[in-house]
């Protein structure tokens, strides 16, 4: 079974102004399409590796699992792929969300001290990603939340990550995701998502990770 572009939960324009329509166009249509169309065609010459699914093909990279001859396009495209359906779900109207849960809010001030201390942290780990790639909040394998971030499109899940977890938010700091609007200020662009943030899409993403279970398995 191929994989498909999913469609947004939301307008191009719903995130405005914090992350403007022609960005959001472009990346769901372009970018993200790219990845779609390049893993579904990597993994057309391994048809064994179809039987997966998106999330155990992510947690799969790094391992012999996958053949060499499509190691890295899988894990630039399937993770490409990923990310960036979970990117578009934690994220929505600037009005729609009203903070986490009560238990996510409880597993961050415990982790962190405070949601500014976490965020403070969060902040941190994207502004100081050299280069492309994603900043993640997620559930570490002992339970608690904790920080990372990863280079071009790795995440938690993978084998080849240094802080394996299960993401419970991530954001996208590859200079298309923000640089028509914000050109080189990767730091503002940091600090308007959260203004996008969907806090109820990580507290159901907290409370399945506390589960064991990841989004789109």
């Amino acid at each position: 079974m191929a994989f498909k572009l999913p469609d947004l939960p939301y307008a191009y324009a719903a995130l405005e102004p914090h992350v403007d329509a022609t960005t959001m166009n472009i990346h769901h249509t372009k970018h993200h399409n790219a990845y779609v169309t390049n893993v579904n065609a990597a993994l057309d010459k391994f048809p064994e590796l179809k039987g997966l699914g998106l999330v155990d093909l992510n947690k799969a990279v790094g391992t012999a699992a996958v053949p060499a001859d499509v190691a890295t396009a899988v894990r630039n495209n399937g993770g490409g792929h990923w990310n960036h359906s979970f990117f578009w779900t934690v994220m929505g109207a600037p009005t729609d969300s009203n903070g986490p849960s009560g238990e996510l809010k409880a597993a961050i001030e415990g982790a962190f001290g405070s949601l500014d201390e976490m965020k403070a942290k969060f902040n941190a780990a994207a502004a100081g990603r050299f280069g492309s790639g994603w900043a993640w909040l997620g559930v570490k394998p002992d339970g608690s939340l904790g920080i990372t971030s990863t280079p071009n499109q790795d995440n938690p899940l993978m084998a080849v990550a240094d802080d394996k977890m299960i993401p419970v938010l991530g954001l996208d700091v590859w200079e298309h995701a923000y640089y028509l609007k914000y050109q080189n200020r990767r730091p503002e662009y940091i600090a308007a998502w959260w203004n996008v943030v969907n806090w109820e899409a990580a507290s159901e993403n907290f409370a399945a990770a506390k589960a064991g279970k990841v989004f789109g398995a």
